[in-house]
């Protein structure tokens, strides 16, 4: 059984070579430092919903954006948020190519109906409109539906619609004065998880090969190493 996370098939879908060096010569990019401000967010975001769910009532965010839900209990929400085992949380298995695809969710709600809403917890700082369709965020999506997927492989009836609760640091107070004072906001995602399966085949005859995958140019760590090797070539 070959165990992937979400964050590596991202690192698949955004350079396979770079996700080759990582999982089969256990050759890691740089690391970066964590941000400790967002893991703050969400554990307040946790804890504010945590109060809620244990009586059954819905946040005052979900009336305002007219979502029919409230904060979904379970035994084992601790495991999957990774309370527990940051190493561990949801986890769900491919059996085809053997593969178990496990992530760290932040939340679930239940509608009315009994299916689960897979809900993210973003923190930012920005005085443009929050959206989901630069880039950068577009993973945010892809991320998003891998939960999605192993929910439902986990025998859950599971939403197509999820929801991002954005945390938005506002910069226009007078003075700091020791606190940040946030605006929260809700930016729903139709989820797709239909790429998921074949992109798990394709990892699976990726990792199977001997031959180190070529080069993207689209990857900024693959651009960097080849400079790099091109000037120690010519010295």
């Amino acid at each position: 059984m070959l165990k992937i996370s979400r964050t590596k098939v991202g690192l698949f879908l955004e350079c396979p070579r770079c996700f080759y060096l990582d999982k089969k010569l256990g050759i890691a990019r740089p690391g970066i430092p964590s941000f400790t401000l967002n893991n703050a967010v969400d554990t307040l975001l946790k804890k504010e919903f945590d109060l809620l769910r244990k009586n059954g009532e819905a946040h005052a965010l979900m009336k305002k954006y007219k979502i029919n839900a409230v904060p979904f209990k379970h035994p084992k929400l601790p495991a999957w948020r990774g309370d527990i085992n940051r190493f561990e949380g949801a986890q769900a298995l491919h059996r085809p190519t053997d593969i178990l695809l496990g992530g760290i969710i932040d939340d679930i709600w239940q509608d009315t109906k009994g299916k689960l809403i897979i809900v993210d917890y973003k923190a930012t700082s920005t005085t443009r409109e929050i959206s989901l369709e630069d880039k950068y965020k577009k993973g945010y999506k892809k991320q998003m539906e891998v939960y999605q997927w192993i929910f439902r492989k986990m025998g859950f009836e599971v939403s197509d619609m999820g929801y991002f609760v954005f945390a938005n640091a506002g910069k226009n107070r007078p003075s700091f004065d020791g606190r940040l004072e946030f605006e929260l906001s809700i930016i729903p995602h139709r989820g797709d998880s239909s790429w998921i399966e074949p992109t798990l085949y394709k990892i699976k005859e990726c990792l199977s090969k001997e031959t180190i995958p070529p080069y993207s140019e689209e990857c900024e760590h693959c651009r960097f190493y080849r400079l790099i090797r091109g000037k120690e070539t010519k010295h």
